[in-house]
């Protein structure tokens, strides 16, 4: 009777590690198999040059053969940051992508601010509008300077996206045939020469 409850309480606590090593396990496969990935832009990304459009890319694991597999990268390049990790030279792009597109951010809520204070500027007075008194001249010079600075930020955005995906695509055959690396491939469950159950993992050298 005095052994039962050890032995109960062994038993839940092996069952407790062994499912916590299946979770980790897959966790790992999951991951190995997300980062290291080929990735390739939809052919209208991947066309897209300097002062491109400021719009969302799209990218594909797959070969890339139906509109179906592209998914959308969002706004600041979000979802393709799981598929670059481990690569710092890729993760350094996307993060300047990301920096490009908080600047683009704030330089539309300039502009339009601008906009909407020579606007509100023009029915000001009841008797007459104006149009260049001195709030809507410099309303109109940070119109103008951020009409100016969107050249400049815009030019670059999309290059530094299509590079993240150029430093990850470039850094596979070197990590596959530069050096061994042990990655998890799959997980499983074993049995211990005692008969106990045990977690198996194995692992790919490449």
């Amino acid at each position: 009777m005095h052994q039962l409850f050890p032995t109960r309480f062994s038993g839940a606590l092996r069952r407790s590690v062994l499912a916590a090593s299946c979770a980790l396990g897959l966790s790992l496969t999951a991951q190995a198999q997300q980062a290291n990935t080929i990735i390739r832009l939809s052919p209208e990304d991947k066309a897209r040059g300097f002062n491109g459009v400021q719009k969302n890319f799209f990218f594909t694991t797959g070969l890339g053969t139906t509109e179906g597999e592209y998914q959308n990268a969002g706004f600041f390049g979000q979802r393709l940051r799981p598929y670059l990790a481990g690569n710092e030279e890729a993760l350094d792009n996307l993060n300047r992508y990301r920096r490009q597109k908080w600047l683009y951010l704030a330089e539309r809520a300039t502009f339009v601010g601008a906009v909407g204070l020579y606007s509100q500027q023009v029915l000001a007075l009841d008797e007459k509008q104006q149009y260049f008194n001195g709030t809507q001249q410099v309303a109109a010079g940070v119109a103008i300077a951020s009409l100016l600075s969107n050249i400049f930020i815009s030019r670059n955005t999309n290059s530094h996206f299509q590079r993240a995906v150029e430093a990850n695509n470039a850094g596979l055959p070197a990590a596959r045939t530069g050096s061994v690396q042990l990655r998890p491939s799959a997980v499983g469950l074993a049995a211990s020469r005692t008969g106990r159950p045990m977690v198996a993992l194995t692992w790919n050298l490449r």
